[in-house]
């Protein structure tokens, strides 16, 4: 999985998908910001699962993915498949290879929040942490504890 292939498109769909639950960044901002995301490794990373050269799925490493939790960093975020991919293990495969981003650059604990895909990253061994509602949406924060073994 590369780093990041197609900023552009990703981008676009991480806005699409998560960009009412950060109503303070304009969607210029916003894609900017993952722009700068798109780093060599470590924290911030964004990986996209690919298809030739079709892009299928994205994910990150970032340092701060909410607002009111910024107490609690790094975090595994922008998870996201396109619908035609879903179900193929792409998801799967990303937060994989997220975990051993983190793992390789000497992380061994990090977060997520999801609003419906918990039994899925409980799957993967995923934690919950704690739930609240984040700009108007019920979510779940994940933690999970890595080492070699783990990834």
């Amino acid at each position: 999985m590369p780093l990041c292939p197609t900023p552009g498109t990703v981008a676009g769909w991480v806005h699409d998908a998560w960009g009412h639950l950060h109503p303070e960044t304009p969607a210029a901002a916003y894609r900017r910001e993952f722009h700068a995301q798109c780093g060599e490794c470590g924290v911030p990373s964004v990986f996209v699962a690919m298809s030739g050269d079709t892009p299928m799925g994205t994910a990150s490493l970032v340092a701060d993915d909410m607002s009111v939790r910024r107490e609690l960093t790094p975090w595994l975020a922008s998870v996201f498949v396109l619908a035609e991919w879903r179900g193929h293990g792409v998801a799967s495969r990303l937060v994989r290879r997220v975990e051993a981003e983190a793992l390789a650059n000497g992380i061994h604990h990090f977060h997520l929040y999801t609003p419906d895909q918990q039994a899925l990253y409980r799957r993967l061994g995923w934690r919950d942490r704690e739930a609240l509602n984040y700009h108007g949406e019920s979510v779940t924060v994940m933690s999970r504890r890595l080492d070699a073994a783990t990834v």
